[in-house]
């Protein structure tokens, strides 16, 4: 893998940037780190950021990619859950975190501070040689995801045989657009699962990979035109930011060597995509997938014009099936839980919840809690999600994790967390609270509450307040009553 790498305007040749990383999997074999070992990164995108990736998967181990909004007491969780051997971190991020405690854990910065007094990665890097053994079987990244506990769970997965890491790069072939010669941009962060997966295809195509720390529209159209772009990862809410420039900006820009287009993490609403197909032509794709699962079904442009909402066809080799909550099948076009299985992927745990990795599993085939159905021609349609996660921006948000949060607030009786339509962001948090007797309390004073505990993207947007709360015969919080208001008279749930 030699990708070559644009940042900030500065390109880095294929082969200095391949002995940089190779120098970086020997720090890090000199660190300890060993075949299945974890190395977490909290950083912005970087080139730096896919370096210690590329470094850690040629080593065999996994690299656990840390969201850098969270606070110090969510970080504290993952580096304590997952093991982490070393931390990398960018310098500004590291000063806002208070009372870290790293254990056995070896720590580095990214720039030059005198405040954090922490020892530079760069310069463990340069005064390392390079490494000379081949690679390892990758492991791949270890991610977090929540769910109805409220507490992170660390995904483990095994490590990839040879035909598993062939039929993984042809999956990223086949859904990302992956080709070698293939000129491609990433905006979105790559602490994400889909970014991370997505510059790591490009790297593995040795194509050239443009990385952007953040999304902005305009720069977008920007640097197509410049550097005649190819391929690019990019999730509905940058498709309606871009459809908001104004015609004239519009205009400015040559997109015509456009070929790929991703998106996953989050429907897009089927006007957006159509709109996005009109301006950009049929280069527009979409694919279904979780941390867990891998990829499992993709939508062309054609196909979404001729089956709007739909998520596409499931790959080639997956298996699916709709069933209902005894797990027996239901009726063509009939609604159910949607359970697959990818044997491009290696199979997973959950670190200290094997339990929960169970339960997602029947006859072979695993489940996320979402609910779909799959139409005459054999396309699947996601109607609703039966797990209470909320995908803001493409970002997975777990309620949960939120609610028992909120609960330790003084003066909250009990929450519901939930999502609700967003026209940016596909879906956006609300909050009901119950106060507790003789309590007052507002939505500022909630999310305050919230913004010191909580990275701020869980902070959520509307917040009301109700004296009683709709319950279930067993005394849980009717959620799906307090949710369905805000969906009335809209087709899709999700």
């Amino acid at each position: 893998m030699k990708p070559t790498i644009t940042f900030r305007g500065e390109r880095i040749a294929p082969d200095a940037y391949f002995e940089r990383y190779q120098r970086s999997a020997q720090a890090l074999r000199a660190l300890g780190v060993v075949e299945g070992d974890v190395v977490a990164l909290m950083m912005t995108n970087s080139p730096l950021a896919l370096e210690f990736m590329l470094a850690a998967r040629w080593i065999g181990a996994m690299w656990c990619a840390i969201n850098w909004h969270f606070k110090s007491e969510e970080v504290q969780y993952i580096l304590d859950n997952s093991g982490a051997k070393v931390l990398v971190v960018d310098a500004p991020l590291w000063r806002g975190l208070r009372g870290v405690q790293l254990g056995a854990a070896k720590v580095f910065q990214t720039q030059p501070d005198e405040i954090n007094a922490l020892p530079s990665w760069q310069a463990l890097r340069e005064a390392t040689p390079a490494s000379t053994d081949a690679a390892r079987p990758p492991r791949g990244p270890m991610f977090y995801t929540s769910g109805t506990t409220g507490k992170p769970k660390g995904i483990l997965r095994a490590p990839a045989t040879p035909e598993q890491a062939a039929n993984g790069q042809a999956v990223l072939r086949h859904v990302l657009g992956a080709e070698p010669g293939m000129t491609a941009l990433v905006s979105a962060p790559m602490y994400h699962s889909a970014p991370n997966s997505y510059a790591i295809g490009v790297a593995q195509e040795s194509g050239h990979l443009i990385i952007e720390e953040r999304f902005d529209a305009e720069d977008t159209l920007r640097l197509i035109a410049t550097h005649r772009i190819s391929h690019a990862y990019l999730v509905p809410t940058m498709y309606v930011r871009l459809l908001r420039l104004p015609e004239d900006v519009k205009r400015q820009y040559d997109l015509s060597s456009m070929r790929f287009v991703a998106s996953t993490g989050s429907p897009c609403p089927p006007d957006v995509k159509r709109a996005m197909i009109e301006w950009w032509g049929p280069v527009i794709h979409e694919a279904y997938g979780s941390s867990e699962l891998g990829y499992m079904t993709r939508v062309d442009s054609a196909e979404a014009l001729a089956k709007p909402g739909s998520a596409g066809k499931p790959l080639p080799g997956v298996r699916m099936a709709i069933l209902d909550d005894k797990g027996l099948p239901v009726p063509q076009g009939t609604a159910g839980d949607i359970y697959v299985h990818q044997p491009a992927y290696a199979d997973f745990s959950y670190i200290g919840n094997h339990a929960a990795r169970e339960r997602m599993e029947r006859d072979g085939l695993k489940t996320l809690g979402d609910v779909g159905y799959l139409d005459e021609d054999g396309y699947l349609f996601i109607v609703d999600r039966a797990a209470d996660m909320c995908i803001s921006g493409g970002v997975n948000i777990y309620p949960a994790e939120i609610e028992a949060a909120l609960t330790l607030m003084p003066g909250v009786a009990d929450c519901a967390v939930f999502g609700i339509p967003d026209a940016e962001f596909g879906e956006a948090l609300a909050a009901v609270v119950q106060p507790a007797p003789g309590a007052q309390l507002n939505a500022a004073q909630v999310q305050s509450y919230l913004r010191g505990r909580l990275a701020g993207f869980k902070v959520p947007k509307l917040v009301t307040f109700q004296a009683e709360m709709p319950r279930e015969d067993t005394g849980k919080i009717f959620k799906r009553k307090l949710r369905e208001p805000y969906w009335a008279g809209l087709a899709r749930r999700i």
